[in-house]
């Protein structure tokens, strides 16, 4: 078991003391057990301060001793891939055996600010993601002239929540991470696509992976109280309004119409969501129908204390090894 954070901004605070939680919950996630610890790059978004990813990774391992520290993801489509591979190279010496590069192919932000992050439109298609990823792997190869990356190659990941980067990574024969904490309903038929289309590579067997939203508390009904808040800022997102995460109260006033009722639910319903009980059973019950190796947890409420409470949680649940009991 792994942890995703954005780095949550929430409202009345600042990206400053967004950054400061994200210290504090690794160095809490490693005393806990868990596996790894990524980072989510996203652009222009108030509510996310995890946007310069390569940077806070290197704050987050170096506040760490042993967890893996890494990408999910670095959006490969907004960066030239030797400035990637400078970038995870020089992480890679200085923690080494602790860094994970995990790519996506999607921008992570609006069509503009994905042109000014590049600067030319000509480089902002996704459909040469896997001439990307190669070239970026290339520049990894112990003879490549591009330092510190020679010889510096941290594992790589393809994320996805779709079938595309499935197919990619089952063809390359590298480990695979799905979305299912926004694209539930693409989960199964992408890991059965991955699992179908893989060739030894990187790796002799698949290895998956899923993203989880995942709320803990002491009651159903509290748990329920701190999701609330972050599924209205879906909804803000999706109507292109994306903001700080909202506080409980400024949730519980707002106007839902019908329609943003339907939205909130579903994104709610796509969690697991509840007391320590609810969640063991629903999270066991997601990887036995799935069949993954490892579940990354994305945590998002208002308060940093319930969201430290949240993982304690988990790791009351599945013991020192995060492993089910």
């Amino acid at each position: 078991m792994s942890v995703l954070d954005l780095a949550p901004v929430v409202s009345g605070s600042t990206s400053a003391e967004a950054l400061r939680n994200t210290l504090d919950l690794a160095r809490h996630a490693e005393r806990l057990g868990f596996h790894r610890y990524w980072l989510a790059e996203h652009h222009a978004m108030p509510g996310i301060a995890s946007s310069a990813t390569a940077v806070l990774i290197g704050q987050v391992a170096a506040a760490t001793s042993a967890m893996r520290v890494g990408s999910g993801g670095i959006m490969l489509p907004n960066h030239a891939p030797m400035v990637v591979a400078e970038q995870f190279g020089t992480l890679e010496a200085l923690f080494p055996g602790r860094i994970d590069l995990g790519l996506g192919r999607a921008p992570g932000t609006d069509a503009a600010t994905a042109r000014a992050l590049r600067r030319s439109p000509d480089s902002l298609s996704v459909d040469d993601f896997p001439e990307q990823v190669v070239e970026l792997r290339d520049y990894f190869d112990e003879k490549s002239k591009v330092t510190p990356a020679a010889g510096n190659e941290p594992p790589i990941w393809l994320l996805g929540s779709s079938g595309y980067s499935a197919k990619l990574a089952g063809l390359l024969g590298l480990p695979f991470a799905f979305a299912h904490h926004f694209s539930a309903e693409n989960t199964l038929p992408a890991l059965a696509l991955y699992r179908d289309s893989f060739r030894p590579g990187a790796l002799q067997e698949p290895y998956s992976m899923i993203g989880v939203g995942v709320t803990a508390a002491e009651t159903d009904e509290r748990a329920g109280e701190l999701a609330a808040p972050q599924a209205l800022s879906f909804l803000r997102l999706r109507q292109g309004n994306p903001g700080p995460l909202p506080s409980p109260e400024e949730t519980a006033a707002h106007p839902y119409t019908p329609i943003e009722r339907q939205i909130v639910q579903s994104r709610l319903g796509d969690q697991v969501i509840g007391s320590p009980q609810t969640v063991k059973r629903r999270l066991d019950e997601l990887v036995e129908r799935t069949g993954v190796d490892e579940v990354m947890v994305v945590t998002q409420v208002f308060d940093e204390a319930d969201r430290l409470k949240s993982y304690d949680i988990l790791a009351d649940v599945y013991g020192p090894s995060l492993e089910p009991r």
